[in-house]
């Protein structure tokens, strides 16, 4: 006996209608929220796929409006759907993770290269501002230089060999004091006399480049010559010989003898005035940021400017460029000194200036508990 079995499409059930809705209406969020996190070009790649993904949802939106063919069930087709769909979002999940971990990878790696650079230069500040380093001398202050050195002087080794240089080669070069000199060459000077504080000056240098030297060093001493106890005192007695004597002897002994040495430095200069433009009024204009300042100056634009003179520019690490600072500033065009502005428009401190004018023009007079400074 025959029998006849005829196949009665199903019904679709409630139960996968909510299915399938969640399904693709979530994959293709899940997947762009996964893509973002990854960042901008995989978030496309993401976008695209959840595109496609709403797409299909789309279609089988549209079919289940019309009829099955004969043999088939909307539950069926949602089952096959989506298995297929399920197998390109793992794999486009999949391709993403992998991009979103090797991007990670890079991500760490440039952190971990700007993290050591940070440390670098964060212990170069310390170093600077702290003398952390035993035979630094510049950026330390000059009464701890003074006490190492042990030389029977009661200025610091490198002012003194600068200007016996300076005495013997160079007081006729023209605008001695004012001309910046070379970036590069200050930069090993710096590193010979932190290295030595005692060393000689290699043959050949430029008295500019000494004369730029001295004022480096001042700069970078933490407390003025004239220490910020006596910037008051000092300004009002500007113009009295008497006044200004009395008040330096408050001075430590080591500021005391080295304003001493200094200021006579810059006497022998401007008797040179004739041949290297620079008179005590000039000098003066140089050297008052690097001698006389108040507390809380948080720098003038010299001082500033001489501190950056000496610090090698710092390798900025740059994800999206093989191109770094350094390498921009090592370019033979370029002038780093020209990345620190000369006027922001603070006006001089012309009291400061008559008293440090008054020093070198009176310095005889003016000094006369130090054994007065002679160069032969």
């Amino acid at each position: 006996m025959l029998c006849r079995v005829v196949v009665m499409p199903l019904v679709e059930s409630p139960q996968w209608r909510r299915k399938a809705t969640d399904f693709f209406s979530s994959s293709s969020f899940k997947l762009k929220q996964a893509g973002q996190s990854a960042g901008d070009n995989i978030a496309d790649v993401a976008g695209k796929v959840g595109s496609v993904v709403k797409s299909r949802w789309a279609i089988f939106q549209d079919a289940r409006q019309r009829p099955p063919p004969p043999g088939d069930t909307v539950q069926e087709r949602f089952i096959s759907a989506a298995a297929n769909t399920g197998v390109i979002l793992r794999k486009s999940i999949s391709e993403t993770k992998e991009k979103v971990a090797v991007g990670k990878v890079k991500v760490e790696e440039a952190a971990k290269k700007t993290a050591d650079k940070s440390k670098t230069i964060l212990n170069n500040i310390e170093r600077w501002q702290k003398g952390v380093a035993s035979t630094d001398v510049f950026g330390v202050p000059i009464e701890a230089t003074v006490q190492r050195e042990q030389s029977g002087k009661a200025v610091p080794l490198i002012l003194v060999k600068c200007a016996d240089y300076l005495v013997i080669s160079g007081l006729s070069n023209e605008n001695l004091f004012r001309s910046e000199g070379d970036r590069k060459v200050l930069q090993q000077l710096v590193s010979l006399y932190n290295e030595d504080s005692g060393a000689s000056l290699p043959d050949g240098v430029s008295p500019i480049d000494v004369a730029a030297l001295v004022k480096c060093y001042l700069a970078s001493i933490p407390e003025p010559l004239t220490t910020f106890a006596l910037y008051d005192e000092l300004r009002d007695a500007r113009v009295s010989i008497d006044d200004l004597k009395n008040i330096l002897k408050k001075l430590p002994n080591v500021n005391y003898m080295t304003l001493e040495f200094v200021t006579a430095l810059l006497l022998r200069v401007s008797r040179k005035s004739a041949l290297n433009k620079m008179d005590s009024r000039t000098l003066a204009v140089e050297f008052t940021p690097l001698i006389m300042w108040q507390q809380g100056d948080s720098g003038t634009d010299m001082r500033n400017h001489l501190r950056f003179t000496l610090k090698p520019p710092p390798k900025i690490v740059d994800t999206t460029s093989n191109t770094t600072t350094w390498d921009l500033l090592d370019e033979d065009d370029v002038d780093a000194s020209s990345q620190i502005p000369l006027d922001d428009a603070s006006p001089p401190d012309y009291s400061a200036i008559e008293v440090i004018q008054c020093l070198i023009e009176h310095h005889n007079p003016i000094f006369t508990d130090a054994n007065e400074t002679v160069w032969r």
